[in-house]
Formats: structure tokens, C-alpha cells, sequence
């Protein structure tokens, strides 16, 4: 098997109201840079895309390309996208972003104020109408009905593999050092993770795509 290359996304996007206010979530990123470490210690080229986060790569040799929005981040992934035989898509992008953005600060008034939302683009999806033709793993955080929403999101988007965890679950959500997730592949295979650093899972993760790919022989 040759030298693998992985494109890893992480952390959050920001969809802007305005100059200070945005949509958003609490992903730290960690989960995602701890994965493009993981790849990076066993040799493997690596090239993470970073939503803002509060911290920096393990080894300043990773390549980042910083980005903001999920437009922003849609954009380096399909400029990128095809020179990598793994898309790890780690980040927690929006789903929704607003209508209108202001050029100035929204000023309080006793008055309410309504927001129109428009639908960010699919980022697996259009990977899928790019033509890539590499292993594609993607990410699911639920808070219930994790293994059918899990297996829902493999198929429906034409992933090879499915890292799912149960944010509801104390250790195991967002901002935490620690995670337990459920891997789930389009050959029927579910392997478990217990309560782990998220390090440790990262580390599995690789190893496991590794054996995936070689077992299938998916990648020459």
C-alpha cells in the first residue's frame, strides 16, 4: 500500500449577523486536530481545515488552512480535495447561515426582531458531485437514535465510514478532553469506543481507516 495522504476538517464555522454577533456551536476542534495529529505521528501527509478554535496543531509542520464560515470551508475542501486519498470530515459546520448580513451592529430596541435563515451547501454532498473518488469518513453527533441516524447519514451521503457519539452523554460531547464513539462502515462492520481521551480515539481512528483501506483494498 502506498503513503496515504489525509485532508482532516475540524472545529466549528461562524455564520455572521453581523460584525459581533454570530450562528455557531461549541466544538472545540479537538476531536479533529487530535485525528490530523494522529495521522501526521504515523508518517502520513496531512492537511487540516480549521474553523476558529482556541488552539494549535500538536506539530507546527501540519499545513492549515484557517477558514470561518461553511462557504469558506466548502471552498478549500473541493480546492484541495482531490490530491488526498482520505477526507476526514471532523468539523461541525452549520447547517444554516443568515439571509441578510449587516454591515453595522444591530442596535437593541424593545422591538423583536426576526432572522430569515438560508441552508448551507452540503460540503459531503458536493464532494460526491466532484467526482472524488477517495475514502470518505464523516462524522455524526447525536443526542438519540444514534446507530439509525448514524447509518441514515453513511448511506445517504455515500460515506465509507461513520464516527458517531452521543453529545447528551456526560465525557462524550462537546469541549470535553474525552470522548466514546461508535464507528460504523459500509461493509456492516460497528466496532465500539468506550469513554476515552480523545487522543486515544484519534489513534484508533487512523489505524482503523488503515485496516479498512487494506482489507478493501479501497486505496492503491
Amino acid at each position: 500500500m502506498k503513503k496515504l495522504s489525509f485532508l482532516v476538517t475540524a472545529g466549528p464555522t461562524r455564520e455572521f449577523i453581523d460584525p459581533f454577533r454570530f450562528i455557531s456551536n461549541p466544538s472545540s476542534g479537538k476531536m479533529g486536530y487530535e485525528i490530523a495529529y494522529a495521522a501526521y505521528e504515523k508518517g502520513f501527509e496531512v492537511l487540516l481545515i480549521s474553523g476558529p478554535v482556541n488552539m494549535a496543531v500538536a506539530d507546527k509542520n501540519i499545513k492549515v488552512i484557517p477558514v470561518v464560515s461553511a462557504v469558506q470551508m466548502r471552498d478549500a475542501v473541493l480546492q484541495n480535495i482531490h490530491r488526498f486519498d482520505v477526507l476526514i470530515m471532523a468539523a461541525a459546520v452549520s447547517d444554516y447561515r443568515p439571509h441578510q448580513y449587516n454591515e453595522n451592529k444591530i442596535k437593541k430596541s424593545d422591538a423583536s426582531i426576526t432572522i430569515i435563515l438560508d441552508k448551507n451547501p452540503d460540503i459531503l454532498n458536493e464532494v460526491n458531485k466532484s467526482g472524488y473518488s477517495g475514502i470518505k469518513v464523516g462524522f455524526a453527533a447525536e443526542t438519540e437514535n444514534l446507530t439509525d441516524y448514524a447509518l441514515d447519514k453513511l448511506y445517504r451521503k455515500k460515506l465509507n465510514l461513520i464516527v458517531a457519539n452521543d453529545i447528551s452523554k456526560q465525557g462524550a460531547g462537546f469541549e470535553s478532553e474525552t470522548n466514546a464513539v461508535s464507528i460504523f462502515s459500509d461493509t456492516h462492520n460497528r466496532v465500539d469506543i468506550p469513554l476515552a481521551p480523545k487522543r486515544e480515539i484519534a489513534v484508533f481512528l487512523i489505524d482503523y481507516i488503515v485496516e479498512y483501506i487494506r482489507r478493501n483494498k479501497k486505496v492503491v
